[in-house]
């Protein structure tokens, strides 16, 4: 019977990109947009910008969102596509 081999975990890659930095936005439909990155998935190779790349999601009333409804969110976006402008 042949061995299993262990799955291994993906390295963090190092970016010139961190937390707190102002960007640019160079491709998609959000591009020229400026912002601040709130998060880095250095795993994934993504980065959540501040008011860029917004997407809608339907919320169920909960504590949280009480009255529930429509949320507007940040998803990510690759880090390819970004240039800090200003570091922190």
């Amino acid at each position: 019977m042949p061995r299993k081999r262990k799955q291994q975990t993906p390295r963090p890659t190092k970016y010139g990109v961190k937390t707190g930095d102002q960007v640019r936005v160079l491709a998609g439909d959000w591009k020229d947009a400026e912002g601040a990155v709130r998060s880095v998935d250095r795993v994934r190779g993504r980065v959540v910008v501040e008011g860029v790349n917004l997407t809608t999601k339907h919320m169920r009333k909960s504590q949280q969102p009480p009255e529930g409804g429509v949320v507007e969110t940040e998803a990510p976006i690759h880090i390819s596509n970004v240039r800090v402008i200003d570091a922190e």
